[in-house]
């Protein structure tokens, strides 16, 4: 009942009739937005490869999806913010501590907004940052090896959704509170109290630009409303990040029909480099405040978790000039800004028009102090001083826009499945195009950097319904692939996506491979527990603690018999792959470890920690295909009594 009442709202804002269905706002002729030549156009010939790597979010999954465009194939899954059994992410000893947060282990999280790292506002292919929405974080993955290296956690914040938005030359990415609350030192606080006491937080991330280690640099205290979704500004309006915001009616309950009231809501311009101004001048509160920020160390292969206490706090009410509201027409959900950085575009969920902000007449309207009053401390600007325009019915519950190399917008829009092609200076209506089923995220190849590819626009759609062929009650998700190069869209391919497809970044191809590594060096492989070649593997008994120094190659281990290990023991086998080869993994596996397996990179150390449970020779093996004698790549591990005599030794071969 609640999505057939939402979407007859969405109708009868666009000021159309629903006769009881939601069939009543699907687009008609569905078949003629498919191409007569998509089959060659998506076609990668066998040798041949993709031109774009697409970057998904994996939802609920906690991952990251690789796909290759415009072949649609997937390539990898990106272990995040969930364990995964696969590579023995989050279960080895050395990947653990990435999992760390101030509540504990978190073994999962909801990731939503993939960002490429950039350099003069243009993808640079070094990083790409995502979201944790639930426990708020941040994490950063290295498209060099496609790994995870750093994850931070944001304090004071209620869940981090408006994240993590990358500003023009890897500077800062931006996180923002989906869920206004009270703060870490706030205590105790009645829900009741939303109004009164429930606050919003703004974190700014900045980003060491040769490494690109994350340091919680500075929090914005805003009003305690809900933040959505953010970009930050290029060219003309660098130093500025803009966040859509709704529930200025500061509902805490039932918000469905609470947040939906006023008539507009807002867009928040936030001046970053005033605030930095503040932020030197020493204007900032210290606050106690307690989150992990995780590093795995390319040397020792092994990560560390350090719990952090305090974070510097700048109250916006206190600091002229850093943030200003914009009137957005209503309950708005994607901010977006064009390649020029001049028009900002909102999507008000329930709203017939989409405004087109300009950045100049924001400024403007500023030094004109063209101000409506305010909203719990913070001016808003007058709505016709900072429009440039609005696109009028364009289509029912927009939600996104990216933009082409051609002056173009493109937006999604949930309720009635379609992306909407628009001028973005005239804000004219040049095409739409169907999707199936209730698309939410859209992704333009570089569509948010200063010069887009404007190839390509892919949907990521939410429903699926009679896409592909059925998989029990839920059905895979989605994505769909347009080409955008002629003056009308054409669907050329379908194809499913990991977790929950929120939103993707796509870069051509080859500004990633310049950075990757084939494998990592023994010589600079650094980790306590490292056997760089053979004659260094060895197994150690210090108390109850058992230490396998083990080595793999193509095809055995060494050691690949062990005995006097004891029922009890805690066995850490550290695995290092001797191979100096691209793509010669070797996995580990032994029989009664309930955690998972490992997968070895060449020239990588990984530990696997197992504790016998009761007697006898327990099979270990490679478990990931490496040569022709892989069924071989096997051994044993003989565990006696506790307190058994049984002497320890070990070998391979003699």
């Amino acid at each position: 009942m609640r999505t057939i009442s939402l979407k007859t709202a969405f109708c009868f804002a666009a000021g159309l009739a629903v006769a009881g269905t939601m069939s009543s706002c699907k687009p008609k002729k569905v078949e003629s937005a498919i191409a007569g030549n998509a089959a060659e156009k998506v076609y990668v010939a066998p040798g041949k490869k993709d031109e774009i790597y697409l970057f998904t979010s994996g939802g609920f999954s906690g991952q990251i999806g690789v796909y290759g465009i415009p072949s649609g194939r997937m390539f990898k899954q990106v272990p995040v913010f969930s364990q995964d059994a696969e590579t023995g992410w989050g279960f080895s000893e050395e990947t653990k501590p990435m999992l760390m947060t101030s509540h504990g282990f978190t073994p999962w999280d909801d990731s939503h907004h993939p960002q490429l790292s950039r350099t003069a506002g243009q993808a640079d292919g070094r990083w790409l940052f995502i979201n944790a929405n639930n426990t708020p974080r941040i994490a950063r993955v290295d498209l060099g090896v496609f790994k995870t290296r750093e994850i931070i956690e944001l304090p004071n914040c209620g869940g981090n959704h408006a994240s993590p938005f990358m500003t023009q030359d890897n500077e800062y990415v931006v996180g923002a509170s989906r869920f206004s609350v009270p703060h870490d030192k706030d205590g105790d606080a009645a829900i009741a109290d939303y109004k009164d006491k429930f606050k919003g937080t703004i974190s700014f991330v900045k980003v060491d630009p040769q490494t690109g280690r994350m340091n919680l640099n500075f929090q914005l205290l805003v009003p305690g409303v809900d933040y959505d979704l953010a970009r930050a500004g290029k060219a003309v309006s660098h130093g500025w990040v803009f966040f859509s915001c709704y529930n200025t009616e500061k509902a805490h309950t039932l918000l469905e029909v609470g947040a939906s009231q006023r008539d507009k809501d807002f867009i928040l311009a936030v001046n970053w480099k005033k605030a930095e101004e503040y932020l030197a001048q020493g204007k900032a509160k210290k606050w106690p405040a307690k989150y992990a920020h995780n590093v795995y160390d390319e040397a020792t292969h092994t990560a560390t978790s350090n719990m952090i206490t305090s974070v510097d706090v700048l109250d916006v009410i206190d600091l002229p000039g850093v943030c200003y509201y914009i009137p957005c027409p209503k309950s708005p959900h994607g901010c977006d800004v064009d390649p020029t950085g001049e028009y900002i575009c909102a999507s008000g969920k329930l709203a017939a028009v989409i405004p087109v902000y300009s950045f100049s007449k924001m400024m403007k309207a500023i030094e004109d102090k063209a101000f409506e009053g305010d909203f719990d401390g913070v001016p808003v600007i007058k709505y016709e001083a900072a429009l440039d325009g609005e696109v009028e019915k364009p289509g029912l519950g927009p939600l996104h826009t990216e933009f082409d190399d051609k002056g173009n917008g493109y937006t999604s829009f949930f309720v009635s499945s379609e992306i909407v092609k628009w001028n973005v200076k005239t804000k004219e209506i040049l095409d739409r195009v169907p999707t199936y089923y209730s698309i939410g995220h859209l992704c333009v190849p570089q569509g948010d950097n200063i010069k887009p590819m404007g190839k390509y626009v892919i949907a990521l759609n939410k429903i699926t319904k009679d896409r592909y062929l059925p998989t029990g009650p839920e059905l895979t998700q989605s994505a769909q692939l347009y080409d955008i190069t002629g003056d009308k869209m054409q669907l050329l391919l379908d194809f499913p996506t990991i977790g929950e497809p929120h939103y993707a970044q796509a870069c051509a191809a080859d500004i990633v491979t310049k950075h990757e590594v084939k494998f990592y060096k023994l010589a600079d492989n650094k980790h306590k527990y490292v056997a760089t070649n053979e004659k260094d593997a060895k197994v150690v008994r210090e108390g109850n603690n058992v230490h396998v120094y083990m080595t793999s190659i193509r095809s055995h281990f060494t050691p690949d018999n062990i005995e006097g290990v004891r029922v009890g023991d805690n066995v850490y086998f550290h695995v290092t792959n001797l191979e100096q080869d691209w793509d010669v993994p070797h996995g580990f596996a032994i029989k009664g470890a309930n955690n998972a397996e490992l997968l070895i990179l060449p020239g990588e150390t990984a530990t696997l920690k197992w504790v016998p449970d009761r007697v006898g020779v327990f099979p270990m093996y490679c478990t990931d295909f490496c040569s022709a004698l892989h069924q071989e790549m096997q051994g044993y591990v003989r565990v006696s009594a506790a307190g058994s005599s049984t002497p320890l030794k070990f070998y391979t071969g003699n």
